[in-house]
């Protein structure tokens, strides 16, 4: 395919999965339950971050950990007691356990003290790889950060393509009328956020002429991205739905 040729796959696939019915079936589904801003961030947060696996299993693990925080993630993490925080021992999830997650809900419960979004832990940073690297270090600055934690929030410092934080900032960032990602941060410009990269997107992109790199790391992220902007240059992202739905749906 040339260019042209490519852009009009691509386009056509983005439009037939980029639709409130992709939702059911995807992690994003976790998100789309609550209606407040805060309750969309938490609980956007954990489903991205656990998004290892099958999506059913991660969709079912998610459902588990909102059930522990009484379906209102805001006012739990915010308003728990001590007792409160016996209901989330126990939860795991491939090898994000207890442990990780009582990290997790301590940290937010410090950031919301003096924060009212969590897009503010974003902005610090010119480039999106800055900024995921501050947010990193951001996260693990609390004296009692866990060793084992820090494997669950991927940085680009580390090589890493960060699939899921970049799944995360699609859903909150980008905006148009599908109904699928949420545009609730405005601050983070779509120009700017990168392809999240997994398995099935790097599959598809391999095959399409969009990847060369060998490794799947930061650099074949923005690779990838870079291809992508290309064809739509204010929000690349939009064409995630349309490598993931090849991948996935139809096997490319």
């Amino acid at each position: 395919m040339n260019h042209a040729q490519l852009r009009e796959f691509l386009d056509d696939h983005h439009d037939r999965y980029n639709r409130p019915a992709f939702i059911a079936n995807d992690p994003i589904s976790i998100p789309h339950r609550f209606s407040q801003r805060q309750d969309v961030e938490i609980s956007g947060l954990f489903a991205a971050l656990l998004a290892w696996g099958r999506r059913p299993t991660i969709i079912s693990k998610c459902h588990e950990l909102m059930r522990r925080m009484d379906d209102a993630p805001y006012q739990f993490i915010t308003q728990h007691s001590d007792e409160d925080l016996k209901k989330l021992l126990g939860f795991c999830h491939r090898t994000f356990c207890d442990t990780d997650l009582l990290y997790f809900v301590h940290w937010l419960r410090w950031y919301y003290a003096s924060h009212d979004t969590l897009e503010d832990a974003f902005l610090q940073g010119n480039t999106q790889r800055q900024r995921l690297e501050n947010f990193h270090t951001l996260f693990f600055s609390l004296p009692d950060a866990p060793q084992r934690t820090r494997k669950h929030v991927a940085t680009p410092a580390r090589g890493s393509a960060c699939k899921r934080v970049n799944m995360y900032l699609r859903w909150l960032v980008r905006r148009d009328d599908r109904g699928v990602d949420f545009g609730l941060w405005t601050r983070l410009p779509m120009t700017d956020l990168v392809c999240p990269c997994d398995v099935h997107v790097e599959r598809v992109a391999r095959r399409l002429g969009l990847l060369t790199r060998r490794l799947v790391d930061w650099s074949a992220a923005e690779e990838l991205t870079a291809h992508l902007r290309d064809f739509a240059p204010h929000d690349p992202v939009r064409y995630d739905f349309a490598l993931f739905g090849l991948g996935v749906e139809e096997k490319l």
